[in-house]
C-alpha cells in the first residue's frame, strides 16, 4: 500500500470524513481510560480523538503518515506512542484492553490468510476478554460504488482525480489516484499513486474471527445499531477475545 505523497495531502482531502462517529462508536463498546492500539490510525486524526477518552498507542505501516500524526500530537500536548508496524504482525509491551482498526483499514490486506493472520495477531495482543473493533467496505459499495467509477475534488493546496476499478480478486477494487500538488511558487507537480482494497462477506470475518479465539458481539451497518442493509455502504465489527 502506498501513502508517501498521499500522507502529505490526507488530512486536507478527508477534512470531511466523520471520525467523530467513528470515535463515538467506539465509546459504545469500550469502557474510558482503558488502552487502546489504534491500528492503520494514518495521519492520526481518530488518533488524537480517542486519546481524549483511553490511553492509545496508534499504530501504521506508513513512515509519513505517522511523522504527521507525531506533530499532531505535539501540536495538541498529548502524549501518544506511536509505532510503524504491519497491522499482520504487531507486537506491543504489554497487552491492551481493545484494538481498533477503523475507517476501513482492514481493506488494504489483500489476502484471506492476510486477515486470518491480522486476527490471529490482535488476539495475541488482546487481554483476555479484550475487544476488537473494526470496519469494513460492504460487498454492496465494492459492486456498486467501486465498480468502474470516478471521483475528482480540488482542495485548497491540491486536487485529485479518483478512478475506482475492479480489481482481480472477488469484492476487491483499485484505486488510481492523481494528485496535483501546489508549490509555494503557485506551480502544481504531479503525484500518481495505486492503492489496493479487497472485503469479503459479513459472514466471512465472523468465521474468522471465530477461528482467531473471538466471539463476535456485534455487526451493524453504517454507524447505526441496526444490522447492515442490502445496500449498506460500511460494515462495522465488535468481537471480544475468549
Amino acid at each position: 500500500m502506498a501513502y508517501e505523497q498521499f500522507a502529505y495531502v490526507y488530512d486536507e482531502l478527508m477534512q470531511d470524513v466523520p471520525y467523530d462517529e467513528w470515535v463515538a462508536w467506539v465509546s459504545q463498546h469500550v469502557e474510558a481510560n482503558s488502552t487502546i492500539a489504534d491500528v492503520g490510525c494514518g495521519t492520526g486524526t481518530a488518533t488524537l480523538l480517542l486519546a481524549e477518552h483511553y490511553r492509545v498507542t496508534g499504530i501504521d505501516l506508513s513512515e509519513e503518515m505517522l511523522e504527521i500524526a507525531q506533530e499532531k500530537a505535539m501540536e495538541q500536548q498529548q502524549k501518544i506512542d506511536f509505532w510503524c508496524q504491519d497491522m499482520r504482525e504487531i507486537e506491543l509491551p504489554a497487552p491492551v484492553d481493545a484494538m481498533t482498526i477503523l475507517c476501513d483499514s482492514l481493506n488494504y490486506l489483500k489476502t484471506e490468510a492476510d486477515v486470518q493472520q491480522t486476527f490471529e495477531r490482535a488476539a495475541r495482543t488482546l487481554k483476555e476478554g479484550g475487544k476488537l473493533l473494526f470496519d469494513v467496505h460492504s460487498p454492496h459499495k465494492m459492486e456498486t460504488l467501486f465498480n468502474g467509477k470516478t471521483y475528482a475534488t480540488h482542495a485548497e493546496q491540491s486536487s485529485y482525480i479518483w478512478f475506482a476499478d475492479p480489481g482481480e480478486a472477488p469484492l476487491s477494487v483499485v484505486h488510481e489516484l492523481t494528485f496535483f500538488i501546489e508549490d509555494e511558487d503557485g506551480r502544481y507537480d504531479r503525484v500518481d499513486e495505486t492503492h489496493h482494497q479487497r472485503t469479503y462477506p459479513p459472514e466471512q470475518y465472523v468465521t474468522w474471527l471465530r477461528e482467531a479465539g473471538f466471539r463476535t458481539l456485534a455487526v451493524t451497518g453504517d454507524f447505526t445499531s441496526d444490522a447492515p442493509t442490502p445496500t449498506a455502504e460500511r460494515i462495522f465489527f465488535v468481537a471480544e477475545k475468549i
